[in-house]
């Protein structure tokens, strides 16, 4: 295992010398972390896990066992990506092209899952490129998401639709006795809904 003060990374973890890692993450068991990938501080991957080449993770994110985060996937600070999730890179996916020759890099172009701050993608979700997953929503287990989520949005199902909203905690809310206010059954914070939209009420 290589273990310094800043980096831990066990011995069968692929970690490609042309990664940035930051201080205080950990890259655990057959993990691979490809080329170019800019991983932010206190960042943990787990077992098995893929980050594809140029993948770009803010600080404190968690990429449970056996995720795979395809390229050019861009993960905000805080993002939660449970076990076995996947990040499609590939908009129209073909192993050959119409002339029957095998395809290569150069014959399609990658596009990636952007996922904003604090957001979380329960265990075997899929995410279909490209798609943003906006700051503190959730996306429930077994989900498969083919458009944009809204911030604070849970949304569940294949293809996904939202079923509510939660809060930074992670818990749904709950309405309000206010029109269009929401209520964090946990904190006590409070959220308003305009237009289809959520946003934390300044206090």
């Amino acid at each position: 295992m290589t273990s310094s003060s800043s980096v831990r990374i066990v011995d069968s973890a692929d970690v490609s010398a042309e990664a940035s890692i930051g201080a205080g993450s950990s890259i655990w068991h057959l993990a691979q972390v490809r080329e170019g990938v800019r991983m932010g501080e206190n960042c943990i991957v787990g077992r098995g896990a893929y980050i594809g080449t140029g993948v770009v993770m803010g600080d404190n994110c968690k990429v449970q066992n056996y995720a795979l985060v395809y390229e050019p996937a861009k993960l905000g600070d805080g993002v939660f990506i449970g076990p076995a999730v996947v990040l499609t890179n590939d908009t129209y996916p073909r192993a050959i092209n119409a002339d029957g020759s095998q395809k290569s890099a150069h014959d399609w172009e990658p596009v990636g899952v952007t996922i904003e701050r604090g957001a979380s993608i329960g265990a075997r979700a899929t995410c279909v490129a490209p798609v943003t997953i906006g700051a503190w929503a959730t996306v429930a287990a077994g989900a498969v998401v083919v458009k944009d989520v809204p911030a604070y949005a849970l949304v569940a199902g294949v293809p996904a639709r939202r079923l509510g909203w939660v809060g930074e905690a992670g818990i749904p809310l709950v309405a309000a006795d206010d029109d269009g206010v929401w209520v964090c059954p946990s904190t006590g914070a409070r959220y308003v809904e305009t237009d289809g939209t959520l946003s934390k009420e300044i206090v």
